[in-house]
């Protein structure tokens, strides 16, 4: 299931319904993404696991970001390393960017409650993966919304995702605002769900186009 769209408008506010019901990421082992509906927010934040922020425009050696070219399938970062990617969806075709994992924070199962999963959230754990995006080509990409970023488990397995309809504090998911050109940052979140306690969420991968066509199938990761 696709999460990188264009939106003209902000995500709607706390107290939607959930969309449908559970549907597939599209991940290579079938992993669910379950949908959610927040309640009120509660303040405070995840306290961090790995990672630190990082300045967007450069990888963690400082140099500039995309000096080395467009990220290959498979290639693996640091977490606060930039990588170059491509953009070619909708009206924003021929755009590049500077995607960088910041952080992998764990959050706790309390976190899940107001969210409405039911059974389905038992004894599992949230981790909160931030990332900045920063346009590095020609485009203006206002409204653009880069998704497809996801957990990783310790042993290289993929965690399942979570995605929220409305506003989730702890980890909020933002589009790109109105005048997104050359040289804007803005920051996002994706979440992701460890299965136990026992079983850490390490890392994160993106695998938007092109990185996830047949002919390769492997995305960029950060650990």
């Amino acid at each position: 299931m696709s999460t990188i769209s264009m939106r003209n408008t902000a995500l709607g506010a706390v107290g939607l319904a959930v969309v449908g019901s559970l549907a597939l990421t599209g991940c290579k082992n079938g992993n669910e993404e379950l949908p959610a509906q927040p309640a009120a927010s509660t303040p405070g934040s995840a306290p961090a696991t790995s990672g630190a922020p990082a300045d967007p425009s450069t990888g963690s050696s400082g140099a500039p970001a995309g000096a080395a070219g467009t990220a290959k399938s498979g290639q693996a970062f640091k977490i606060g390393e930039a990588a170059e990617i491509p953009y070619d969806y909708g009206d924003f075709k021929g755009s590049r960017l500077a995607l960088t994992v910041t952080a992998v924070e764990q959050g706790t199962p309390a976190d899940l409650e107001g969210l409405k999963l039911g059974d389905k959230a038992n004894g599992k754990v949230p981790y909160y993966i931030r990332y900045t995006v920063k346009n590095i080509g020609t485009t203006d990409m206002s409204y653009a919304s880069v998704g497809h970023v996801r957990g990783l488990l310790g042993d290289g397995g993929e965690a399942q995702s979570l995605a929220v309809i409305g506003k989730f504090e702890k980890c909020k998911d933002e589009s790109m605002p109105k005048g997104f050109t050359n040289g804007q940052t803005q920051t996002s979140c994706a979440i992701a769900l460890a299965p136990s306690a026992q079983v850490k969420v390490a890392g994160a991968e993106y695998w938007g186009n092109p990185y996830n066509s047949i002919s390769n199938g492997k995305g960029i990761t950060w650990k």
